[in-house]
């Protein structure tokens, strides 16, 4: 039924909680995975020399997190038995990245995580994952971790 299933993570407990729901999937259709983390590289906007010193250091940081969340999620993959491709991929908002990598990779299912958010935080914060569902045509499946 689905040959290409891909999973953006973050590093959250709800991005894991996906990864697994992906691998039983996966080992269920025989798919392939892939795992993405998306960096936005102008999350802020800024002026003058003290912009393009907070940037350095923003993208250094985003890079090492998400370093460790796609290593955290192809050793889960593997202990599950499924190979995986990763990639960190850039992009101005992440559910484009999101939604560019799917279509880049062919895939027929995301699969991801939501934190729930509501309310306030919700305006603030905004949600990813109702980003995508807004934006795709491809078949997506929400993922809540249980524990949140």
């Amino acid at each position: 039924m689905f040959k290409h299933i891909i999973v953006p993570v973050d590093g959250s407990a709800t991005s894991l909680a996906a990864i697994d729901k992906a691998g039983a999937l996966a080992r269920a259709f025989g798919a392939t995975v892939t795992a993405i983390f998306v960096i936005d590289p102008y999350p802020f906007t800024g002026v003058g020399a003290d912009f393009a010193y907070g940037q350095d250091q923003y993208l250094n940081a985003a890079r090492a997190e998400a370093s460790s969340a796609i290593e955290a999620a192809n050793e889960r993959l593997k202990q599950a038995g499924v190979a995986a491709e990763t990639k960190v991929v850039e992009a101005h908002a992440v559910w484009r990245g999101i939604l560019e990598s799917a279509e880049a990779v062919g895939a027929d299912l995301i699969v991801m995580g939501s934190h729930g958010r509501r309310g306030l935080e919700k305006l603030v914060l905004g949600s990813v994952a109702q980003s995508v569902l807004s934006h795709t045509r491809i078949n997506t499946l929400v993922v809540r971790d249980a524990s949140e």
